[in-house]
């Protein structure tokens, strides 16, 4: 069975972790690096995928100025999301092409990481059909709940290139759903947003559900997790860039 390392971030900024995520990228597709799953959490921040459309954006430059939210416009799938404080981000950077070549069973054996840890925690969730990501019946909802109405837990977006995988999910733990007013997410009109925490009716930390996450994709994805500190992985990362740096001219 192939080795994951799994990194926990904490909270870092949005371009500070893509930053990381493109240096793993480069390294992995060289094959000197084993895959690697990056955990973390990032300050307020909306992201917009290769096929969103900006009027998905419903507040403007001032006032995501004044809550404190940037904005990053970015290479991966999908439409514009919110990441924050309480939501869980996982960046899996895999050679897919070692363990199945095929970007829709991908994508559903991130959807299926998210549906197992939320069962781990006495959560049903579920895919909807034609909707990527993984939904939730509010609470209190009795189980004839229409799709319809179900609220979104998880998100996925996901770039690929020579089949080395890169961005990837965010899983609302203890999320602020306030600030998902800021967008139409994922370009659904319908869409509202709900957390494991609302779920359950009571506290929950990402601390407490990463590790699991991180169990999860391992078991999905046929990978062997093991814990490595981000220290270890920068330093594997500048031996890397050090070897591939063109020697001084006398």
């Amino acid at each position: 069975m192939k080795t994951c390392l799994v990194a926990n971030l904490g909270l870092v900024e949005y371009g500070a972790a893509r930053d990381v995520e493109r240096r793993l990228v480069a390294a992995r597709k060289a094959g000197a690096l084993p895959d690697v799953l990056l955990l973390c959490e990032h300050p307020h921040v909306i992201t917009q995928g290769r096929a969103g459309h900006r009027r998905n954006l419903l507040a403007t430059e001032r006032v995501l100025a004044q809550m404190g939210v940037s904005y990053f416009d970015t290479d991966r799938g999908g439409d514009i999301t919110y990441h924050g404080p309480g939501q869980l981000v996982a960046y899996p950077i895999l050679q897919l092409g070692e363990i199945r070549r095929d970007v829709g069973w991908y994508v559903r054996a991130l959807e299926e990481a998210m549906i197992r840890t939320s069962a781990d925690f006495g959560v049903s969730s579920t895919r909807v059909a034609g909707k990527t990501g993984v939904w939730a019946a509010p609470r209190g909802a009795d189980g004839g709940t229409h799709q319809e109405t179900f609220e979104k837990l998880g998100a996925i977006g996901v770039h690929i290139s020579r089949w080395v995988t890169s961005h990837g999910l965010a899983y609302n733990v203890a999320t602020d759903l306030r600030y998902f007013d800021l967008i139409v997410p994922c370009g659904l009109a319908e869409c509202r947003a709900t957390s494991l925490e609302k779920l359950l009716d009571r506290a929950v930390s990402v601390a407490e559900i990463a590790p699991r996450m991180a169990r999860r994709l391992g078991e999905v994805l046929g990978l062997k997790m093991r814990d490595a500190a981000a220290a270890e992985i920068e330093r594997r990362l500048v031996e890397y860039e050090s070897s591939i740096e063109a020697p001084a001219v006398a």
